[in-house]
């Protein structure tokens, strides 16, 4: 369900595999109270101009996270990918439906299919075949098109292993 308000959840890198959600407290013992009021507001300003942008082009933006850091001077300055596929949930708003698993623009395509085959999320991942490949570039594309307006260029060459 929709919540009535963005939230803000930090987190920290965890020495090995996902982000580590924290609380606020920890937060400000890591950066300090007045640094996590500012990675907050900023946080909720981006993500109500990315949610209000989605809005206009039929996509719902559930969640998205945002990396941040200081510069040279300590001030704070907004690093890695922003509003990516990789990095946020994007879902057609015709098509959502409270309580259910949502059709998405994102990486959960990839996601659902490993779950499917029951990796255990232990390295090495498998393999991933071309469809699922093909499948996730064009949820990529289908998202930067509707958000942007523009068709992203793409490599029409077939995915190579790596």
């Amino acid at each position: 369900d929709r919540l009535p308000t963005p939230i803000f959840t930090p987190a920290t890198k965890a020495t090995s595999g996902h982000d580590e959600n924290i609380t606020r407290e920890r937060a400000a013992q890591i950066v300090g109270a007045d640094a996590v009021a500012d990675l907050e507001r900023l946080s909720i300003e981006l993500y109500r101009r990315g949610h209000d942008r989605c809005a206009e082009v039929g996509i719902i933006l559930a969640d998205t996270k945002f990396e941040f850091g200081r510069d040279a001077t300590g001030g704070i300055v907004l690093g890695d990918e922003v509003m990516t596929p990789d990095s946020s949930r994007f879902w057609p708003a015709d098509e959502w439906v409270p309580g259910r698993p949502q059709p998405s623009f994102d990486k959960q395509f990839v996601r659902d299919w490993l779950d499917q085959r029951g990796w255990d999320h232990s390295p090495p991942g498998p393999e991933l075949p071309a469809e699922v490949v093909a499948g996730t570039r064009d949820r990529y594309n289908e998202a930067h098109a509707r958000i942007t307006g523009a068709t992203p260029a793409t490599d029409s060459r077939n995915p190579q292993p790596r």
